[in-house]
């Protein structure tokens, strides 16, 4: 714990700085406002103490007490007495460590007068209703609108009303019913029951019947007229039932209403009161009444010091209407967001609409290139023209929400959703800014008919399905069905089995030695993959790879495969096969990853392994994906030594003109055109055309997957020299490559 006071720059009001040594020894001497900061972050203790540190508040300077726990600050707090305000982080050490404390402070240690700020560092997480509504939080903010000058403006706020709960505490009779009337208005829910307390206890209060009214304005209070509208929120005496404005202008003189709110204070004449208030988010209300005695003093003052803790509550029941919007609406297009349609869901899967219900997600294709081109607010236009025409289309009928960034979700009557009413909304362009756009959707869909699972399931089971209808083809729909989430669930169950092999070694890397056809020696062998699982089966790399790729993972896995490789390398030269070479695959998402040449460098540096005997093997539909960037990419890895590959050749859609720039070394003929060659009668043409190209752009090529003496014999007669298959030798371990190798020595040649 410490107490601490720092400068401030900004000139909110400073205690004098003249006479520093004097002026630090009166505030000594001077009662100080006991603030305490609660928050696990020593950046936002030094942030506060640096906004609040020099300044007066109320003629008194500040101190300061720091707790970095919830623990620590339960101890402090039960030592220290006489503490005004509590700043208190939401999120700690857990997401519920603030909401605790806070039930702590004020049931465990009864501390009701403290008055307590929450702050957060994030704007989607806010406290609990029931917090707000049992435990008196006096303001919540996050930490980013949080100036020095609004930290002051709420510091201040709390100041003042901890010092007149204090100064009631100790002088004014009517303490204990405010109190407790100020406890029952924080219970209230919602702005109409709320201010139907507000009226019961100041009725209470004053200990007679009132005529009175609360009321909110539309249009701006500062030029309020008769012509204005009056919106009552709540009413008693005279003013019940009063629904005809005409006959609420008759019983009302607004002369009283228009000085309190010219003046912006409460206004006291006679008899009559207005009392004007105004919440956080800039909303206006009035409380006006009238009783049959003239309103005295004291109960000036008592209302006065009531009037504190209505503003409070206002502000209070206006953050959990805010609350419960941001909680289940999306702030941009005003439609339910994914928590409300869980709610919806569940209360669908109850009632007897489930069996005829359809949930569909509705993804805009392309939505992230049209925000990027045309720039983040025209995007959010558009998205806000989807939902109306959603709306519009399905509103009345339907639940319609917005679940991600670029999807929604309608939930209704199955011959309402359906894909062929769905894509309709999308035949006509939406016009957006003045511009036309012609946008389509991919579709995901459960009919909820005899569907077993809660309201997440179904939501992640229709996503199973969107994403289904993704990897088939843009502009589809697709149902969700169980062999669907079979997959899924296995693809999940694979991936953490893959992350846990790789973790504990059980991954592997085997060599498939590459010959020359003409003399059958080894020139070189491509380093594969492979994973053995506990039980002795192999997982084929046709289902781990992808797998791999699609977690991320390929990334780590990938480098330790190429530095294993670069080892091997240098081990084989060092037992003399000095002309040896070894191909390594490189997947699109390894090569596309922004530190892939960093990574290479680093291995070949590493490794000291002869980075112009080490070969790179690239698919060839990455090489077309974007030939102009893989251009820039692979004259990079060249300058580092490594030859080029390109893998499968002959499956992609590769233009010649684009191969020419690539500058590769090499091409490998897929094995399904090897396999094409299977008698005297199944030449392989496809092969034959590769090796013909290859020649004529005097670029190397390798057959994969030879098999039989007839596909050797062919390729070499068609001018394919290398080659790698079972025909040769199967892939190896270590020690059987080199066992291997003994026995068919390098090739002198080079490749």
């Amino acid at each position: 714990m410490s107490e601490t006071n720092r400068p401030s720059e900004e000139p909110l009001v400073f205690v004098d700085e003249a006479n520093s040594d004097s002026t630090f020894a009166m505030q000594l001497m001077r009662p100080s406002w006991r603030i305490m900061i609660i928050d696990d972050d020593p950046d936002v203790h030094s942030a506060t103490m640096f906004a609040l540190g020099n300044l007066e508040i109320q003629h008194r300077p500040l101190s300061f007490l720091h707790a970095h726990s919830a623990a620590e600050a339960r101890d402090i707090l039960s030592k220290e007495a006489d503490i005004a305000v509590i700043l208190l982080d939401v999120v700690m050490e857990q997401q519920d460590a603030g909401l605790n404390l806070v039930n702590y402070v004020r049931k465990n240690l009864g501390l009701n007068d403290v008055r307590i700020i929450l702050r957060t560092g994030q704007p989607g997480y806010a406290p609990e209703i029931d917090a707000i509504r049992d435990f008196d939080i006096n303001d919540y903010k996050t930490k980013s609108e949080l100036t020095r000058t609004k930290l002051y403006t709420a510091v201040t706020s709390a100041i003042r009303s901890y010092e007149q709960i204090c100064a009631i505490t100790a002088n004014q009779r009517g303490l204990e019913f405010i109190v407790s009337a100020s406890n029952e208005l924080m219970s209230q829910n919602g702005l109409s029951h709320f201010c139907e307390c507000v009226l019961s206890q100041m009725s209470t209060l004053l200990e007679r019947p009132l005529d009175a009214f609360v009321c909110t304005f539309k249009g701006d209070v500062l030029s309020f007229t008769e012509e204005n509208h009056i919106h009552c929120l709540a009413t008693s005496g005279m003013f019940s039932n009063l629904n005809d404005q005409n006959q609420f202008n008759e019983k009302l003189d607004q002369a009283i209403i228009h000085t309190a709110l010219r003046e912006g204070n409460h206004t006291y004449e006679g008899n009559r009161a207005a009392l004007i208030f105004s919440d956080n988010a800039l909303n206006h209300f009035c409380i006006f009444f009238q009783t049959n005695t003239v309103i005295n003093a004291l109960e000036q003052r008592l209302i006065g010091v009531f009037c504190s803790n209505i503003t409070v509550g206002f502000n209070n029941v206006s953050l959990t209407s805010s609350l419960h919007r941001y909680a289940y609406f999306d702030p941009l297009t005003g439609l339910a967001n994914r928590l409300k349609l869980l709610q919806t869901l569940n209360e669908t899967l109850l009632s007897a609409s489930k069996d005829r219900s359809v949930l569909s997600l509705i993804d805009i294709d392309h939505f992230a290139e049209t925000n990027d081109a045309l720039g983040h607010q025209f995007g959010d236009a558009l998205l806000c023209a989807v939902a109306k025409r959603l709306n519009a289309n399905f509103g009345s009928s339907c639940h319609i929400a917005r679940v991600g960034g670029d999807t929604f979700s309608v939930l209704g009557h199955e011959n309402q959703v359906s894909p062929t009413n769905i894509t309709a909304i999308f035949s006509e362009p939406f016009e957006v800014e003045k511009q036309e756009v012609q946008l389509t959707s991919t579709i995901g869909l459960i009919r909820l008919e005899n569907y077993q699972g809660g309201s997440a399931e179904v939501l992640k089971d229709t996503n199973i399905a969107l994403k289904r209808a993704k990897s088939l083809q843009r502009s589809s729909y697709s149902y969700f069905t169980l062999d669907m989430g079979v997959e899924i669930r296995e693809r999940v169950r694979m991936m953490h089995a893959l992350r846990a092999a790789f973790e504990n070694e059980k991954l592997f890397v085997v060599y498939q030695p590459q010959v020359d056809m003409r003399d059958q020696k080894a020139v070189g062998a491509e380093a594969l993959l492979r994973w053995k699982t506990g039980d002795g089966e192999f997982v084929p790399p046709d289902q781990f790879i992808p797998i791999a790729e699609y977690s991320g993972l390929i990334i780590d896995i990938g480098e330790w495969v190429l530095r294993s490789a670069c080892f091997e390398l240098v081990h084989l030269h060092k037992l003399g096969f000095t002309e040896f070479k070894m191909a390594v695959n490189v997947s699109q998402a390894q090569f596309n990853h922004p530190l892939f040449l960093q990574s290479l460098e680093r291995a070949l540096r590493d490794t000291k392994a002869p980075a112009h005997c080490l070969e790179l093997e690239i698919t060839e539909s990455m090489a077309m994906t974007d030939p102009n960037v893989l251009i820039e990419s692979l004259s990079h890895i060249k300058k580092l030594g490594p030859q080029i590959s390109i893998d499968d050749f002959g499956t992609g859609f590769s233009s010649l003109s684009h191969l020419q720039k690539l500058n590769v070394d090499k091409l490998k003929i897929d094995r399904a055109f090897v396999n094409e060659i299977r008698d005297a009668n199944s030449d392989g043409s496809i092969a034959k055309m590769i090796i013909q190209l290859s020649q004529s752009l005097n670029i190397s090529v390798i057959a994969e997957g030879v098999e039989t003496e007839q596909q050797a014999k062919t390729l070499l007669q068609y001018g394919c020299h290398l080659a790698q298959g079972y025909f040769y030798a199967k892939p190896k371990t270590l020690g059987d490559l080199h066992e291997w190798l003994h026995l068919n020595s390098v090739a002198t040649n080079s490749i």
